[in-house]
């Protein structure tokens, strides 16, 4: 074994080094810079409308339903899993939930409860099969699709069930009361809630990239560690102002925002994540190293259950009505969400920012491609190409690594 001296092969390591550095940060904030560009191309196709205070209030709102069940499907396939009846299981409890307020005369709180429940109970049944009888994910979640949809049609025989009640409906169309006032007609809370959200976004990436400089683990750059903050930072407040012109801060924002920091903790942070990973990554290793996978799953699962019932409840709060045909394609967009936002197709990788981004570039298409007055066929078209080429990129960015 020898021991190279002198500065000759330091210096040719350092570029090196910091070119497969930039890679990784470029790989890594791809999907962002691709949002921002999206963003941009349709704000200026819009000639200024994409990003007025009203569109950014309806893209949060109109595409919860996506995000919550993006956050929830993303553990699915990184545990090498997929999920196709959440669709239809949004559908079903949307159902449960009107009729246990229209007909069983339940307050609508306890309503949420009983439909958070249904869900989970949804997922238990989907976990025993793929976790405890060793169907594969694929067909057990195609039998609930179909299971799941005609139970709705049962229970709403066909038609719809309205006459909400207004706090129901504030879940998905309401905003936070204007506490702390307003200066014209800027609600002074949401952008005191926009700050707030700016400093603990500093505080948690500092205190994270210091723990990683204690444990000698590698860092991204300084340029771009920064940069990347700024510019999280610019979009937060832009995003408060845009909806404290509007009517304040949505109800739906706050849940999103919960349910992002609290999943990201999960995966990130606990036994539980990095077991969900190590399946994905490789099942085998993951067995032999101890790991429960058959509680994992089903408790991936019935995690997955509680999500579609929690995004139930907010789209059929949202419309202020069940109807049987609600859920259509949901599925499809979470799915979607999840892989645009960088989750590989064999599992192993995700993440619950990755997949909130990816909603969010779905939901711009939408609100952009809708504002262009696009025929909805070819919005279908280019959403399909859109998940293919986002696909494709990171293939191609995985074997540009490998090499």
């Amino acid at each position: 074994m020898t021991t190279q001296t002198g500065s000759t092969p330091a210096t040719g390591s350092a570029p090196a080094a910091g070119n497969r550095r930039l890679a990784t940060d470029l790989r890594q904030y791809g999907i962002l810079a691709a949002l921002v560009v999206i963003i941009g191309l349709f704000e200026v196709l819009t000639g200024g409308r994409l990003l007025m205070p009203g569109n950014v209030n309806n893209l949060i709102q109109q595409n919860s339903y996506v995000l919550i069940l993006a956050i929830g499907m993303v553990m699915v396939i990184i545990a090498g899993h997929i999920d196709l009846s959440v669709g239809s299981a949004v559908a079903m409890i949307g159902a449960v939930a009107a009729l246990a307020m229209s007909e069983w005369h339940l307050p609508w709180w306890l309503a949420v409860i009983v439909s958070l429940l249904v869900g989970a109970v949804v997922g238990a049944w989907q976990g025993f099969w793929v976790a405890l009888m060793g169907i594969p994910a694929f067909i057990v979640t195609l039998a609930g699709m179909l299971l799941f949809r005609g139970l709705t049609l049962i229970f709403l025989h066909g038609g719809t069930i309205g006459g909400l009640p207004n706090e129901f409906v504030a879940i998905g169309a309401g905003w936070l009361p204007s506490w702390l006032g307003k200066v014209g007609r800027v609600d002074v809370l949401t952008l005191v809630l926009g700050l707030l959200a700016c400093a603990a976004l500093v505080a948690l990436q500092l205190v994270a990239r210091a723990g990683r400089r204690r444990l000698d683990l590698p860092v991204e750059g300084a340029a771009s560690f920064w940069v990347k903050i700024a510019l999280a930072v610019v979009a937060i407040m832009a995003v408060c102002w845009q909806l404290a012109n509007y009517s304040g801060t949505p109800i739906i924002l706050i849940i999103l925002a919960v349910l992002v920091v609290a999943y990201s903790f999960l995966l990130n942070r606990t036994v539980f994540g990095r077991h969900v990973y190590a399946m994905g990554g490789n099942l085998f290793a993951a067995v032999m190293s101890g790991v429960k996978t058959s509680r994992v799953n089903f408790a991936i699962f019935v995690n997955m259950g509680v999500l579609a019932a929690l995004a139930g409840v907010v789209s059929t709060a949202r419309a202020g009505s069940a109807v049987a045909s609600a859920g259509q394609n949901y599925e499809l967009d979470a799915i979607a969400a999840v892989f645009i936002g960088g989750a590989a197709v064999q599992g192993g990788v995700g993440t619950v920012t990755g997949a909130v981004i990816g909603g969010l570039v779905m939901g711009v298409l939408n609100m952009g491609l809708s504002i262009l007055s696009v025929d909805a066929a070819w919005q279908m078209a280019i959403k399909g190409l859109v998940l293919l080429l986002a696909v494709a990129f990171d293939l191609i960015n995985k074997r540009r690594g490998g090499r």
